[in-house]
């Protein structure tokens, strides 16, 4: 059974920076690519940032390209969203999730609140 598990959320000043991380357990972490999506109050879930199972390869939603990073670390099985810049509008609840093949898995972590205050 895969988990997921997030965490590093909390309320941020505009400016500010936070580390979301999310630890999975179940199946071959190397193996599988991860993503990060939130849902902001209100609206759908939304892509954020994938990253390849090698590291190598990573995409990043239009709206936050050039302020955060996406990143992993193999060896401890965990994923972690660098969020630089935050802006009010990046409040949301962020979820980690893992691909299966082509496709995103329906595996999903709890969630972690990331609140941005101007």
């Amino acid at each position: 059974q895969v988990q997921l598990v997030e965490s590093g959320g909390g309320l941020v000043q505009a400016g500010g920076s936070l580390r979301l991380s999310c630890t999975a357990s179940g199946r071959t972490f190397s193996s599988y690519g991860m993503g990060w999506f939130r849902q902001p109050p209100g609206k759908e879930r939304e892509f954020v940032a994938s990253i390849s199972g090698s590291g190598g390869s990573t995409y990043y939603a239009d709206s936050v390209k050039g302020r955060f990073t996406i990143s992993r670390d193999n060896a401890k099985n965990t994923v972690y969203l660098q969020m630089n810049s935050l802006k009010p509008e990046d409040t949301a609840v962020y979820f980690c999730t893992q691909a299966d093949g082509i496709k995103w898995s329906d595996y999903w972590g709890q969630g972690t609140q990331v609140t941005v205050s101007s």
